[in-house]
């Protein structure tokens, strides 16, 4: 009965091996339904195998490193690849909310209050309004959520 079990339990572990080496890839995938506006967390996602031309068809993502602490743009079905569109970064500034801009240059630092003109999340670049002068500017937002300027 040993004999068999360990049989059968080295036919599992080839045959897993072989059906790997044929041409599958192991793709995270969401444990439960994500909604749409939600982090994801490490503990959301598990990982299941598809066929490798899964990833070679589909834009999908491929590790775990790209979707811990994205935002799901749209619902999430547990078990399914999860395409790379349909997450995005933390939005850390918000259109027409009030943001800080920090400029930078030569040990001289400027920080004012502005108007985000558009939503962006850590280093994408956004549109902002200052609320004194009515200027518009370009910055980039940093992981703090102010926005910085450069010269």
């Amino acid at each position: 009965m040993l004999i068999r079990s360990l049989f059968l339990a080295l036919v599992l572990v080839f045959s897993a091996a072989a059906a790997r080496a044929a041409g599958g890839i192991d793709l995270p995938v969401p444990r439960q339904t994500i909604q749409a506006g939600t982090e994801i967390s490490h503990q959301d996602l598990i990982e299941r195998s598809f066929p490798t031309r899964t990833a070679q068809q589909f834009a999908v993502s491929t590790n775990r490193g790209q979707l811990v602490g994205m935002v799901a743009r749209r619902t999430l079905l547990p078990g399914q690849p999860v395409p790379i569109s349909s997450v995005e970064k933390p939005v850390l500034v918000r259109r027409g909310e009030p943001a800080r801009l920090v400029f930078r240059e030569q040990g001289l630092m400027i920080i004012m209050q502005v108007e985000a003109l558009q939503n962006g999340g850590a280093g994408n670049f956004v549109r902002v309004r200052n609320v004194d002068s009515g200027l518009v500017v370009s910055g980039r937002v940093q992981e703090d959520g102010t926005i910085r300027v450069e010269n």
